[in-house]
């Protein structure tokens, strides 16, 4: 079992990011996002301590988690990925929080599910400040409005905002973006940055940075 140099790296990374923006650590989550990685190679990091993990894909997780959340106690389980409304039921039934709240079909089935379960993950809502064609999320200038369907028809009790910037673009001013919108609707919950960019991302006020390569190190395969 390797020891869990990129955790520890990450960890130091964000305290000095939290200490540069005048920011407790404690204020940031750090989620290790371990999608396409084996028990094996998050068992580490459970020995370091970390207990809050991301994975994209509903079914890998339902492949692999299981026994890990047996074995281990305390840890959390986030859907950082796309979630197809088909598949909230298993979401809501496996995962301790949702980023990835997009779209009217899906907080409609999450309503129901979290309403027939009696579990209550924690929701935030994917915000597409890059008006990106190709990815999911909530337009910033519908945000308002999806916001109050989401609580005024479907029962939801959004927690924060998630966003993921262009690759090819700076990510301070999504970053920024999301942040105001949070804040206009009075969430406290930011979900921002990764392996590239959590730094930045916390100046800005991320309270969930989601780390995967930093940690785990490339992936072998495709996400």
């Amino acid at each position: 079992m390797t020891k869990p140099e990129g955790l520890l790296g990450v960890r130091a990374e964000i305290a000095r990011a939290c200490r540069d923006a005048g920011r407790d650590p404690a204020g940031v989550t750090l989620v290790a996002v371990s999608k396409t990685f084996a028990v094996e190679a998050i068992e580490p990091a459970i020995a370091a301590g970390q207990r809050i993990f991301g994975e994209n894909r509903v079914q890998e997780a339902k492949g692999k988690w299981p026994p890990l959340l047996e074995r281990h106690e305390r840890l959390e389980l986030h859907l950082v990925g796309t979630l197809q409304s088909n598949k909230a039921k298993d979401a809501v039934a496996l995962f301790d929080a949702i980023h990835s709240v997009d779209r009217a079909s899906l907080a409609e089935a999450l309503g129901k599910e979290i309403a027939k379960q009696g579990r209550r993950p924690l929701l935030f809502v994917e915000i597409n400040t890059g008006a990106e064609p190709q990815k999911s999320g909530v337009l910033p200038e519908d945000a308002d409005a999806f916001l109050a369907d989401c609580r005024d028809r479907w029962g939801l009790t959004i927690a924060g905002l998630m966003c993921l910037p262009p690759l090819n673009e700076a990510p301070a001013p999504h970053f920024a973006l999301t942040a105001k919108i949070a804040r206009r609707n009075e969430l406290a919950l930011l979900s921002m940055g990764m392996s590239a960019d959590y730094p930045t991302a916390i100046a800005f006020g991320a309270t969930h940075v989601r780390v995967g390569t930093a940690i785990f190190g490339a992936r072998t395969r495709s996400a």
